[in-house]
């Protein structure tokens, strides 16, 4: 049930990731690994966690079978299938050898798109990014320089559902399998998030739920407060309460200057939106309901 050495570094095997929720019940972890075993497969790694006050078991199990890729992906259904009818369990299935691709939408502001070219780039991420999507044109160099593909497409008040359907367009054009606002300073639409049909991650430069919206550095510290943070979520129709992915935070004084605030919550917004994209490619993130279940 150990990986060897050979399939816990060999590239070239492809393992199946499952993740999986439902209502709780004894044998559960026992029944899956006996599945696995029972069709030849190999864990790699397995975590699970049980909601006491809702009565719901999460659980990531990732492993491999010495099969070509149509078989382990004959498997994978084999085995979803068994978990939804014999377990009454949620599945949702990924591969290793699968790479996401990611539209970022972005404004003027290029800290945390810097950030993420630079993981690509030195292969840190999981995915790769496919297209840059701007209502200003104020990246386009920092883009193009990376040979990404840059699209400029205007939204304003007036204009917002022609924008958002060039928007829409573009990322499909490049399937994308995920969208992550890379500092947008625009609300999406429910419309929007409708229709994408693609998970969405925002990264908030503040500590959900305490300032949401605009300015929140300037809120916090007209408030006083001691800490400030940063918040990566998926983005709903609720503006800025989808359910969290990752945050973190940092300690300030009295001392500290609206830009001190700034200057320390740009480094925290880097890390943070990086460990949520990251944390959604490697299939470690379970939503239900306003929560999230965030596998190590």
């Amino acid at each position: 049930m150990h990986p060897t050495g050979n399939e816990a570094s060999d590239p070239h095997i492809c393992s199946i990731i499952a993740l999986l929720h439902g209502p709780d019940r004894p044998g559960l972890v026992a029944r899956v690994s006996n599945w696995i075993f029972e069709h030849g497969g190999n864990i790699l790694h397995a975590d699970q966690h049980r909601d006491s006050e809702e009565n719901v078991f999460f659980q990531r199990v990732e492993w491999t079978h010495n099969e070509d890729n149509a078989g382990v992906r004959r498997l994978a259904d084999a085995f979803a299938q068994m978990a939804q009818a014999e377990l009454g369990m949620r599945v949702r299935i990924g591969f290793s050898d699968e790479r996401a691709r990611l539209g970022v939408l972005v404004s003027k502001i290029p800290h945390c798109l810097h950030d993420l070219i630079y993981r690509w780039k030195v292969g840190e991420l999981k995915g790769d990014l496919a297209c840059v999507v701007s209502n200003h044109q104020d990246l386009e160099p920092l883009v193009e320089a990376t040979g990404l593909p840059f699209h400029h497409v205007p939204v304003m008040r007036e204009t917002r559902a022609a924008g958002e359907a060039a928007q829409l367009e573009i990322l499909k054009g490049y399937g994308v399998d995920l969208v992550v606002l890379a500092r947008y300073m625009q609300v999406l639409s429910a419309g929007f998030l409708a229709r994408v049909n693609v998970p969405v991650i925002n990264i908030h430069h503040g500590f959900l739920p305490s300032f949401p919206g605009g300015r929140p550095y300037h809120q916090a510290h007209a408030h006083g407060v001691k800490i400030i943070g940063a918040t990566a979520h998926y983005a709903t129709a609720e503006l800025d309460q989808g359910p969290i992915i990752a945050q973190d935070v940092t300690r300030i004084s009295h001392r500290h200057t609206v830009a001190d605030l700034i200057r320390k919550g740009r480094h925290l917004e880097q890390l943070v939106f990086a460990e949520a994209i990251q944390a959604h490619l490697e299939h470690r993130v379970l939503v239900y309901g306003r929560k999230t279940v965030v596998f190590e």
